[in-house]
C-alpha cells in the first residue's frame, strides 16, 4: 500500500470554509479551528487557499522555541506545543514562513494544525480533507494524487534565501520544484 500524503491544491480551493469549520470539530483542538483560508493575491482576485501546517522538515517553529514545547514526530508531524513546556511566548507564531501557529491566550498555548493526528494516527484522514467538496485539501496515497490533476505535488518553498521542505505538498504548475514567496511581491506600490 502506498504513503499517504496531504496535498493543498490552491487552483480548487472554492472559498467554502468547509475546512475552518471542520477544524473546530477535531477533539485535539478544543473546539478552535487551527486553519484558515487567505487571499491568494487580494488586489487582483478573491481567489482564497485554507492555509493547513506545512509540518516543515526542519520546523522554524521548533528552533525558536526557548522552552523546547514544540516537537517533530518520527512520522514528520510537528504536533501543537506541549502545554505543560509552552510559556506563550509567540516565537514560533513569529518565526513560521507560513503564518499557521496560534497562541490561544486563555489556554496560554500555541496550537496549530497537526494534521489531525488523533485520525491520522489510526488510518483516518484529517477532517478537513474529509469535508472538502473540492479536493483543494487531500490526503490521499501519494501515487493517486495526479490522476485528474493536471498540477504536480511540490515540497520546497523558496523565501528570500531560506529554503523550506515540507511534508505537506502544494499542487502546482509541472515543471516547478519550488515555490518562491518574497514580501515584496505583495506590497502596495508607492505613488
Amino acid at each position: 500500500m502506498s504513503e499517504y500524503g496531504f496535498f493543498v491544491d490552491p487552483s480548487r480551493c472554492i472559498g467554502c470554509e468547509s475546512c475552518v469549520n471542520a477544524c473546530a470539530e477535531c477533539e485535539t483542538h478544543r473546539g478552535h479551528s487551527m486553519i484558515h483560508l487567505d487571499f491568494l493575491d487580494r488586489r487582483e482576485t478573491i481567489a482564497t487557499v485554507p492555509m493547513v501546517c506545512m509540518h516543515c522538515d526542519d520546523p522554524t517553529c521548533a528552533q525558536v522555541c526557548p522552552a523546547d514545547a514544540i516537537k517533530k514526530g518520527d512520522d514528520g508531524i510537528v504536533q501543537s506545543a506541549l502545554k505543560p513546556r509552552c510559556i506563550a511566548c509567540s516565537n514560533c507564531v513569529l518565526a513560521c514562513p507560513f503564518g499557521v501557529p496560534k497562541v490561544m491566550v486563555k489556554q496560554e498555548q500555541m496550537m496549530k494544525c497537526d494534521m489531525c493526528y488523533d485520525r491520522t494516527s489510526v488510518g483516518k484522514r484529517p477532517m478537513c480533507a474529509t469535508v472538502c467538496p473540492s479536493q483543494a485539501l487531500a490526503y490521499l496515497p501519494k501515487d493517486l494524487i495526479q490522476i485528474g490533476r493536471r498540477e504536480t505535488p511540490v515540497h520546497g518553498f523558496r523565501f528570500g534565501r531560506q529554503t523550506v521542505t515540507t511534508r505537506v505538498a502544494v499542487m502546482a504548475p509541472v515543471g516547478r520544484t519550488e515555490i518562491s514567496l518574497d514580501v515584496a511581491d505583495y506590497l502596495w506600490e508607492q505613488p
